[in-house]
């Protein structure tokens, strides 16, 4: 036989309540009550034979808006009237809007924590390859030759058109710009001793790095990352596999050999741009362009930038490779990651031309 529907009566200031108070049999009953006549003072549910969350609410809100006594109720029931009262408060759904200085305030605050948690992972990142990297010093058997010549090909081989293309035209930008300055004075051969010792000094090395960090960082970051969302990582540590051996040094080595071949490269690349713009509009033959070349710049400007290129190979594929082991959570995570590998990459560069630029300066290689 079907429980009677939710039901209530009102006799003087007392209402009783009958039936069962679910969702599926209240029926008008919460219309009802909204139209009540006058405010009761007692709610009777010694009828009630069930109730759930919603019949619980209205019998809350009645003791809540009216200050109702509750009788008759069982155990259960006046339990769960309670809990349901517990959750009855406001929830603030939009954050008070703050003034636009703590907005500042707060932003720089978060970048640099964010900032300082980068930092100490990228040196325990930094300490984990160490490691890694002695350990296969006392075991070479575990050196991976193939997978580092590979990422020769990728860092190194696929890169060359593009740092050559790019250093081209900045040879050529570098000459147009400083013939034009130059010119004012009559002293437009200078040009030479301005491509020269710029391109091997900073330019070369430093656009490279620009280039390598925007092409094969963030390749290192995308690859590893999408290892990680597939549980490659996991696995290749279930297997008893070194993701530090397998992933991240040969990508490490590839970066430190290949990244003075690259710089030289481009360097060259940018000779020759410089040189053909000289011959064109200058009216400098390649001859005294090489020539000149070779009296204005030193050694020591070509050392600069073969001992720069390791170390910016260094940390554009640190970055790389610890962006990708950061990447959990969703595919969003690896374009996030990968964002960061490049940013990170070129500002750890620049930072560290800086850095070297006082170094040589103070050591005499001016």
């Amino acid at each position: 036989m079907t429980a009677p529907a939710a039901d209530f009566t009102q006799d003087d200031r007392t209402l009783r309540f009958t039936g069962e108070w679910t969702l599926s049999r209240l029926g008008n009953v919460p219309a009802r009550l909204e139209k009540l006549d006058g405010a009761p003072d007692t709610v009777d549910m010694s009828g009630v034979e069930r109730i759930d969350t919603v019949g619980a609410w209205l019998v809350h809100r009645l003791r809540r808006d009216h200050d109702v006594r509750i009788e008759g109720a069982s155990e259960k029931a006046d339990d769960l009237i309670q809990k349901v009262g517990q959750v009855d408060r406001p929830f603030q759904i939009k954050p008070d809007e703050l003034p636009s200085f703590q907005r500042s305030l707060a932003r720089i605050g978060k970048s640099t924590i964010t900032a300082g948690h980068t930092v100490v992972g990228l040196l325990a990142f930094f300490g984990e390859t160490l490691i890694a990297v002695w350990q296969m010093i006392l075991n070479p058997k575990r050196f991976r030759g193939n997978a580092v010549i590979r990422q020769f090909e990728v860092v190194g081989v696929d890169a060359l058109a593009i740092v050559g293309l790019m250093s081209f035209l900045i040879g050529i930008v570098i000459a147009q710009q400083g013939a034009i300055q130059l010119r004012q004075f009559g002293a437009e051969v200078y040009t030479i001793n301005l491509v020269g010792r710029l391109t091997f000094r900073e330019l070369g090395v430093l656009m490279t790095a620009i280039m390598v960090a925007g092409r094969s960082g963030s390749a290192f970051a995308a690859q590893i990352g999408s290892m990680r969302l597939a549980e490659e990582v996991d696995a290749m540590r279930t297997l008893g596999l070194s993701p530090m051996e397998s992933l991240v040094l040969p990508r490490v080595t590839a970066a430190i050999l290949m990244m003075p071949v690259l710089a030289f490269y481009a360097a060259m690349m940018a000779l020759i741009g410089g040189g053909l713009f000289s011959w064109f509009a200058l009216n400098l033959p390649p001859v005294t362009f090489v020539a000149r070349i070779r009296e204005v710049v030193p050694m020591t400007d070509v050392y600069q930038g073969l001992i720069k290129a390791p170390v910016f190979g260094l940390i554009i594929s640190m970055a790389g490779c610890f962006q990708g082991m950061q990447v959990e959570g969703s595919a969003e995570s690896v374009g996030l990651r990968t964002t960061s590998a490049v940013v990170q990459s070129i500002f750890l560069v620049i930072v560290l031309d800086a850095f070297f630029a006082v170094f040589f300066a103070s050591i005499g290689w001016i």
